[in-house]
């Protein structure tokens, strides 16, 4: 929606900074606009006129902004640096043309109206999160730190890829599929032959594995967990965490890199609640806001009910309860839609 401010007041002040007398409608309204005929227009006409078009936008944007820079001064400095360097961003790629692509993309006519945008956003992102955050409950978080909290393991693997050219023909393509597969298989038979895991291992790793960075340190990730390598090395790592000290997996394992066999060779005791339970409130709260829409139409309602807003045109106060209905409502589709 188009996101305009109108400070009427400065008409008036225009007004009177320069010495002219305010005219007058014949029942006694300000005028903002006078023609040769008479025919004037009132100022409550304008406004009347304003507020059914884009004045509810405006109103909310206003109040919004003067309740997050309340709740959040100690953020206002990070808002500005951060809308900064965003423009900053905006203007080395468009250069010259920013005020036209601003004006295409968008609903804001002025470069400062942008800029406002972004910086109004920063701070309702920070109420969102708050927001999110403070519907997670401490049964959620002990819950996942039950299910998804563990401590480091020390992980050692064996990598081999289907060694295909881009122009293989799909026969080709099924053929090395097939060949890396059985030679995963025969290493995951050795490995339940033998009576030492470990040193067998890190000598079937030296002589199969094709992950040349850790093949001759015995296939060695070290300790890693969530986060500590690229995606690449989910999968893996969700298997480690089934396995025991001293296990090793006994199916293939598929990953963007190719087949593994993994031993996890040790572990370390998991972070206590209490050190890792904001990071969970925060995992969490991102979880919750990217599966229900309606969280921050919810964090904003309930922000302004917080700080006792009342819209007193009653007109506009209509507009802004079906514009809340109408936002959830269009919210608890998309999560409808989300879920099928």
């Amino acid at each position: 929606m188009k996101k305009k401010i109108i400070v009427l007041g400065i008409c008036t002040l225009m007004v009177c900074s320069c010495g002219k007398k305010i005219p007058t409608l014949s029942n006694g309204e300000e005028a903002v606009v006078t023609l040769s005929n008479g025919n004037n227009i009132s100022v409550n006409e304008l406004y009347n006129d304003l507020k059914n078009s884009y004045a509810l936008d405006s109103l909310v944007n206003l109040i919004d902004k003067k309740i997050l820079e309340d709740k959040y001064k100690d953020r206002i400095e990070s808002a500005n640096e951060y809308t900064d360097g965003t423009m900053k961003s905006y203007e080395e790629y468009y250069g010259d043309q920013l005020l036209s692509v601003i004006q295409y993309s968008t609903s804001y006519s002025t470069i400062e109206a942008f800029r406002n945008y972004v910086y109004l956003d920063y701070l309702k992102k920070e109420a969102v999160e708050d927001y999110a955050k403070e519907q997670i409950k401490d049964k959620a978080i002990n819950d996942y730190y039950e299910k998804n909290i563990y401590g480091d393991v020390l992980v050692n693997h064996i990598l081999v890829t289907k060694n295909v050219k881009e122009d293989a023909s799909e026969e080709e393509k099924t053929k090395s599929d097939n060949e890396a597969k059985e030679k995963i298989n025969t290493i995951i038979a050795k490995l339940k032959e033998s009576k030492n895991v470990k040193e067998t291992f890190t000598e079937l790793a030296k002589e199969y594995s094709e992950d040349e960075s850790t093949k001759n340190d015995g296939g060695s990730l070290g300790y890693i967990n969530n986060g500590t390598l690229s995606s690449n090395y989910d999968e893996i790592l969700k298997n480690a965490f089934k396995l025991k000290n001293g296990e090793f997996s006994t199916e293939i394992i598929t990953t963007s890199l190719g087949y593994h066999v993994i031993f996890r060779e040790d572990s370390k005791e998991k972070a206590k609640l209490e050190d890792v339970k904001d990071t969970i409130t925060e995992t969490l709260a991102t979880e919750l806001m990217q599966e229900d829409a309606t969280v921050s139409i919810k964090a904003m309602q309930e922000l302004r009910k917080s700080y006792g807003v009342d819209i007193i045109d009653s007109e506009i106060k209509t507009q802004y309860a079906n514009y809340i209905q109408n936002a959830l409502t269009q919210a608890q589709k998309s999560n409808s839609s989300s879920n099928e």
